[in-house]
């Protein structure tokens, strides 16, 4: 079983995998400001802005947070992938300002090609590292699928005037990110070539947790995590939603070691150059190189926290301006 690499059972990896943002937003678009169900609890973010989770507000100042998350193999090593799977799950919880309570396992798994052994490894990583996060994990559901896939659908809690939420962006707020990004470019050479990159494996294991509460602590209401969008996407729909055009320093942002190497060897995803696709006519790009752009677009697997706000300890890449007519992101 070590010998049995399982991102060679999926045609992507991570979020990756993910649909194109374009025609994603095109599905969802009729069920955007529907009818409000009469039911308890109020929804204080749903679809409008493409969060990362759904809020509810419930009674004693308290509101709920929602989210579910799952891909397919990033890495080779099953344990691992259980791992960077749930610490992204959990991050959706914390880009909103929440605290993860409790998660449940969804699982999709070749049960005739892949041995039930590595599921089981699979689980116990996402499991640890849920631990890690004092969330608890109680039971899920799984499927016998073509490709394996793994994540959690988690439950958490956090304060109803105290969320971070992707439209409360404002001009003259700077723009913090909390990882290096890269992991997308290493994940693809993984992939292609088997190497195991220990840094990569560091940054999407490592929990936002402690990013969310320097976070909060510093009075930030707005913020995202960067993932499958890479973060010229995600910038582009919090810029969008908080009406404001974001400008980066592209030569502020960090990268993990060997990223610039993988993708001038050309591992580069098909959803990194969606996503530079999609933003490419809302960006003023200041006659940056192609390569520098798929960078800044590559498809992040469990990515940090993109703050607007200043987070002790890690780099301003860039602030928030009033918004230019067609411009959500200018690169400098």
């Amino acid at each position: 079983m070590t010998q049995i690499r399982l991102t060679q059972y999926a045609h992507g990896g991570g979020c990756a995998c993910k649909i194109p943002p374009g025609e994603l937003e095109t599905v969802v678009a009729g069920l955007v400001g529907t009818e409000v169900p009469q039911g308890p609890g109020e929804l204080l973010v749903g679809l409008d802005d493409g969060d990362d989770a759904a809020v509810v507000r419930i009674s004693g100042g308290t509101a709920i947070v929602a989210t579910a998350d799952f891909f397919t193999p990033v890495v080779d090593d099953p344990y691992t992938w259980g791992r960077i799977a749930a610490a992204n799950a959990l991050s959706d919880v914390y880009a909103m300002g929440g605290t993860p309570v409790v998660a449940v396992n969804l699982l999709g798994w070749p049960r005739e090609k892949l041995p039930m052994e590595l599921a089981a490894e699979v689980l116990r990583g996402g499991l640890d590292v849920a631990r890690e996060a004092g969330c608890h994990v109680a039971g899920g559901h799984s499927v016998d699928d073509p490709e394996p896939k793994y994540g959690m659908a988690v439950t958490g809690i956090a304060d109803p005037e105290r969320l971070m939420r992707n439209d409360a962006g404002r001009p003259g707020i700077p723009l913090t990110l909390t990882k290096p990004l890269g992991v997308g470019v290493l994940n693809s050479r993984h992939k292609s070539t088997g190497e195991v990159f220990p840094q990569a494996v560091d940054a999407m294991t490592r929990l936002n947790r402690d990013a969310a509460e320097a976070a909060l602590k510093a009075g930030v209401t707005c913020a995202t995590d960067v993932t499958g969008f890479g973060l010229l996407g995600h910038l582009h729909k919090l810029a969008r939603a908080s009406g404001v055009t974001a400008r980066i320093d592209a030569a502020a942002v960090p990268y993990l070691d060997g990223a610039r190497q993988a993708l001038a060897d050309g591992y580069v995803s098909g959803g990194t150059r969606r996503n530079l696709d999609w933003v490419r006519p809302h960006a003023d790009t200041g006659g940056r190189a192609e390569d520098e752009l798929l960078l800044l677009a590559d498809a992040q697997t469990s990515g940090g926290l993109l703050v607007a706000g200043e987070v002790p300890g890690h780099p301003v890449i860039g602030e928030l301006l009033p918004r230019r007519d067609g411009v959500t992101v200018e690169v400098r």
